[in-house]
């Protein structure tokens, strides 16, 4: 597992009957690597992990190993209510040849540093795959401080990296000063990208890449290599789109760049449900107002995505 790159948090695409669409997943997934990432996270937040069922989320991590074929890693998002759930499911991405886990805190039950420490810990042992610890307390709640990722990562050899996405670039250089290389650190909020890699940040858990993946990663590429002007001239176009991540309605925003660029729909599963009215209005006008200035000097050229996919 290389935790490096850009590593998309990957949508999960329905179809019309609101059933997982699995042709579809598997070549976004092929589509994805052939652009330039480094990877995907399957099952997160914006994959709407937490409405599907347990089939459905292993069939999920069964189409995605498959699609990749061991030529980029797949890394299982872990989420429950419970704890028992939650190494359960950990072991069952084990069982599916996954690459690694990307760690959450529990859903719903917002508890101390010892509960928390203990509930982490615990998918952290249940496998020998390597993880990543998802800190994002805005929408969870939860916050992992600096110095308790230290501690986690002093009783964890397999906690390899951290996804930081508490906004605050700060938490870039705390992770930093306290661990040195010890964890590679991801910022996992979309408007924080150029920020994060000039802190010390060495990967980005991205969203709009999942519509964009060569600007995705010809933007990364930019910022960690320190050519300062084209990564600046390529954010500014990028920060309207970027900033859809970072909302409540994230999912059903992501998936309407999507379906604007005919790579898959805005179906998502309820309570989520498509925008409508004026607040559609509104985002398409963002949304087309951004592709109609988009860039046209890419480093490489963007592979065509086959949309008789899942038909």
């Amino acid at each position: 597992m290389n935790w490096k790159g850009v590593i998309p948090a990957i949508t999960t695409c329905f179809d019309q009957n609101y059933e997982v669409d699995h042709g579809f997943v598997a070549e976004h997934c092929r589509w994805l690597v052939d652009n330039g990432c480094n990877g995907v996270v399957a099952l997160g937040s914006l994959g709407e992990g937490g409405s599907l069922s347990y089939e459905e989320k292993r069939a999920v991590l069964n189409t995605c190993v498959a699609a990749l074929k061991g030529q980029a890693p797949v890394v299982a998002s872990i989420s429950a209510l419970t704890t028992s759930e939650a190494v359960a499911f950990a072991k069952t991405a084990a069982e599916a040849r996954c690459d690694g886990l990307m760690v959450l805190p529990p859903y719903v039950y917002k508890g101390d540093w010892r509960e928390m420490k203990a509930h982490v810990s615990a998918v952290f042992r249940a496998t020998s795959l390597p993880c990543m610890l998802y800190n994002n307390p805005i929408a969870y709640g939860t916050d992992f401080l600096p110095g308790q990722i230290a501690e986690l990562a002093a009783e964890h050899s397999n906690l390899a990296a951290v996804k930081e996405s508490s906004t605050d670039v700060r938490r870039v250089t705390a992770i930093r000063a306290l661990l040195g290389d010890r964890l590679e650190v991801f910022v996992g909020v979309d408007d924080a990208i150029v920020e994060g890699i000039a802190a010390g940040a060495v990967g980005w858990i991205a969203g709009l890449c999942d519509a964009l993946p060569l600007e995705s990663v010809d933007l990364f590429e930019f910022a960690i290599g320190r050519e300062h002007e084209k990564a600046l001239e390529l954010y500014r176009w990028f920060l309207p789109l970027l900033a859809l991540d970072t909302v409540p309605k994230f999912v059903q925003l992501i998936k309407l760049v999507q379906a604007e660029l005919g790579i898959g729909n805005a179906r998502v599963r309820p309570p989520r449900l498509e925008l409508e009215g004026a607040e559609l209005e509104s985002v398409r006008h963002i949304i087309r107002e951004a592709l109609r200035k988009r860039p046209q000097h890419s480093q490489r050229r963007t592979t065509a995505f086959r949309q008789e996919v899942g038909q």
